[in-house]
């Protein structure tokens, strides 16, 4: 049996993973992995780029900017999360304010340690990361548009620094990156409808509090829409294997989502359709996996 103190040591662990959203940055290693070994260096073994120190380097220091950048903007946030997520709010006051930062300076001082291994240039890399996530928090998050931009760029930025770290710039590459970016462009969409009550009182400028709710599903209609474009590019245009299954299905489950999208009209349904978004982004890290499965055979055998 836990004692008292053991059981409160536990829920601030959970607390602080729930604020570094620990399995979002899991998903998001594994991403960068599975990138690096199926599409950015596929004519290196596998074993060769899994045990790089330089890319294991390069990850740590991926995950540590972004989990102290979840710890700040959850520090901003931390107001119209009461709104917003009430429950969740409970667990995370927890962690004292005082806790989160220390928290984020030691994690950002990680990030630059980490990334100092691999060069120079990585740190700069990093050091500009870590105050483009935070100017976004304390700043641009609450700003229309400009918030909603700058938070799918940030998504897709620490992928860059494995595709420079390769010097692999296909045209293949920047297809994928195009999908991921509307896909999280549409969960950032989402997420502000998820959020409107709390916007509203916090005064954040978001597209749904300054243009409404009709054109906010117009806008998210049409980003699935131009999704189509690089998904239909990647089918025809490149040779991509079996995860030609995830595309058809992303097609499918998109247009699931429009129909869901229509019908919405409370917290609950918009919360449905973050998750729709968050599904076919996993699904898509994993089916990475697909792309040329003999090729994976050869080269693990």
């Amino acid at each position: 049996m836990f004692t008292r103190k053991q059981k409160y040591f536990l829920l601030k662990f959970f607390s602080l993973f729930s604020i570094v959203r620990g399995y979002n940055i899991l998903v998001i290693v594994l991403a960068q992995y599975l990138t690096s070994v199926y599409i950015l260096a596929p004519n290196l073994p596998a074993r060769t780029v899994l045990l790089d120190p330089n890319l294991l380097m390069l990850v740590l220091a991926s995950a540590s900017a972004i989990a102290g950048g979840y710890i700040i903007n959850s520090f901003y946030d931390s107001e119209k999360d009461v709104i917003n997520r009430p429950h969740k709010t409970m667990l995370d006051k927890l962690v004292s304010q005082q806790t989160k930062l220390t928290s984020y300076f030691v994690l950002n001082f990680l990030s630059v340690i980490f990334a100092s291994y691999v060069s120079f240039k990585a740190v700069l890399f990093f050091s500009i990361y870590i105050f483009a996530i935070w100017f976004y928090s304390h700043k641009l998050k609450k700003y229309v548009f400009i918030g909603n931009i700058t938070a799918a760029i940030l998504a897709v930025i620490p992928f860059f620094a494995v595709f420079i770290y390769y010097r692999n710039f296909d045209v293949v590459i920047f297809v994928h990156a195009t999908f991921l970016f509307l896909l999280i462009s549409m969960r950032e969409l989402t997420k502000d409808l998820e959020n409107l009550k709390g916007d509203l009182v916090q005064n954040y400028r978001t597209i749904p509090v300054v243009y409404g709710e009709k054109l906010s599903k117009r806008m998210l209609t049409m980003l699935s829409v131009v999704t189509l474009v690089p998904t239909v590019l990647l089918l025809t245009k490149f040779e991509i294997g079996y995860m030609n299954y995830y595309f058809f299905g992303s097609i499918v489950a998109l247009a699931i989502f429009d129909f869901v999208l229509w019908k919405s009209a409370r917290k609950l349904h918009y919360i449905i359709l973050h998750n729709i978004l968050k599904l076919i982004i996993v699904v898509g890290v994993f089916s990475i996996v697909l792309i040329d499965v003999d090729l994976v055979l050869s080269r693990f055998g």
